[in-house]
């Protein structure tokens, strides 16, 4: 074996021993999702489809919350690159303020969603779902926040094996929470919709819970200064955020972008079709990504890590492997998709309402082959933005999100949302879409700007 393929497999064995964990996290959490959707599928078409325009505008305010309260893990990671251990705890202490402060101001939107839902103006059957979906999911921000900082934590360290069994926890929680509340088991009332967001909410309170106790539980008080280190810090808070909403504003607009593409799905001639059909597509699409999420994810720990070791060759070496891995795993998640859609197909069947299903099962195939096409892109997409963000160029990242998906996918897709077949022409431009941001994030990561930065310089 030449020395140039030794390197290669050391620099895979690397990124896989952090991130295979965070694999499976990101595994249970997809399936925590699907599982989600498989009992509304079951319970009604109708609510599959209500709940796939909820998350659109869920996952906006969400986003925000919880990807700025993860951004802890850079600080985590650089932090511990740089051996400055004392300066964990306190970081740690933020990021939960964080949490719980934007987690109060999700609660404040729920008075607004009769308005909301009502200037969406999807038909009055699914309107009356979407309030009754956003109002019990909005709960679940604040506990789905902690989670995200308690995995943070374990995340920059490199320790990710923990993470699975904080995943684990919270996604068999959300399967009998589930059953319980959106069928009305155990004697609980059957809740419908609704019961899928309490059951997102209570099942993130028990991972949170189990999250930050093994957090405050971890022999590291001596180092890491968690006990001693609890005040609120507002120099280190304002770095905090100058780094951290950057990052989660990235995931908030592009939801933002997204969830405008599915109300104007919804708004086709088809629409309940069309917004089942992309439901089930975007579900099976996180299916693929998700895994290929946590590589990305070992890739921005291992970049803060040799940052903060004054080390950006290594980083940039560790960049490429975890490009090269996720790109093999995606492209055999996404022939599959290609050659075998009837397999995910069957998992929503419902033909309660036979004459829905027949549009739903016709479409969705044709879907997945935009899907598979966009994410082999999502490969580079997320380790190069992962990579970037690891170093601390959020800002750079967030203006990308804000400026590309609207001539691209957004704008187009309403242009001709009246035309026939208008639903394969959408996905056809996010498609697109995600093409053109891919090569924007590599030429970023080819510059080599990212290498002379840093979140904890500036101190």
């Amino acid at each position: 074996m030449t020395l140039k393929n030794k390197n290669y497999l050391f620099r895979w064995k690397e990124i896989l021993i952090i991130a295979w964990p965070l694999v499976v996290a990101n595994s249970f959490w997809n399936l925590q999702l699907t599982i989600d959707r498989l009992f509304l599928a079951e319970y009604s078409t109708e609510s599959l489809a209500a709940a796939t325009a909820v998350m659109g505008v869920f996952w906006t305010p969400m986003a925000l919350l919880q990807q700025t309260s993860a951004y802890l893990m850079t600080f985590v990671a650089q932090y511990y690159g740089a051996k400055r251990y004392s300066m964990i705890g306190p970081a740690v202490w933020q990021s939960i303020y964080v949490s719980i402060f934007g987690g109060v101001l999700m609660l404040a939107l729920i008075p607004a969603s009769d308005a909301i839902f009502n200037f969406i103006e999807h038909p009055v059957s699914m309107r009356s779902l979407e309030i009754d979906y956003f109002n019990s999911i909005m709960t679940s921000g604040l506990p789905t926040a902690l989670v995200a900082a308690a995995s943070a934590y374990f995340t920059g360290l490199g320790r990710t094996r923990t993470i699975m069994v904080i995943n684990l926890a919270g996604m068999l929680a959300n399967v009998l929470f589930d059953y319980m509340l959106i069928l009305g088991k155990f004697g609980m009332p059957e809740l419908g919709i609704s019961g899928a967001g309490y059951a997102t909410a209570l099942a993130n309170v028990v991972a949170a819970i189990l999250g930050l106790t093994l957090v405050f539980l971890d022999k590291t008080e001596h180092d890491y200064h968690f006990k001693s280190g609890f005040k609120f810090n507002f120099s280190l808070m304002r770095r905090f955020l100058k780094y951290g909403l950057p990052a989660g504003m990235q995931w908030a607009l592009e939801g933002l972008a997204f969830t405008v593409f599915l109300i104007i799905v919804g708004r086709m001639i088809n629409g309940a079709a069309a917004l089942a059909s992309s439901g089930i597509a975007v579900t099976i699409m996180m299916l693929s990504i998700l895994p290929a999420l946590g590589i990305a994810q070992a890739v921005s720990v291992l970049v803060g890590q040799h940052l903060g070791e004054e080390k950006p060759e290594t980083a940039e070496k560790s960049t490429w492997a975890g490009f090269q891995v996720s790109l093999i795993y995606i492209l055999l998640v996404g022939a599959t998709l290609v050659l075998f859609p009837q397999f995910y197909l069957m998992w929503f069947k419902n033909e309660a309402d036979l004459q829905l299903w027949q549009q739903v099962e016709f479409m969705t195939p044709y879907l997945l082959m935009y899907v598979a096409w966009f994410t082999c892109f999502d490969a580079m997409n997320m380790n190069f933005s992962f990579a970037l963000k690891g170093a601390g160029d959020t800002r750079f990242v967030t203006s990308v999100a804000l400026i590309l998906p609207w001539p691209i996918m957004v704008l187009p897709t309403w242009l001709i949302h009246e035309q026939p077949g208008a639903i394969y022409y959408s996905w056809g431009f996010a498609t697109i879409f995600g093409m053109v941001q891919a090569f924007v994030f590599y030429r970023r990561f080819m510059g080599g700007k990212w290498k002379l930065m840093s979140v904890i310089r500036d101190e």
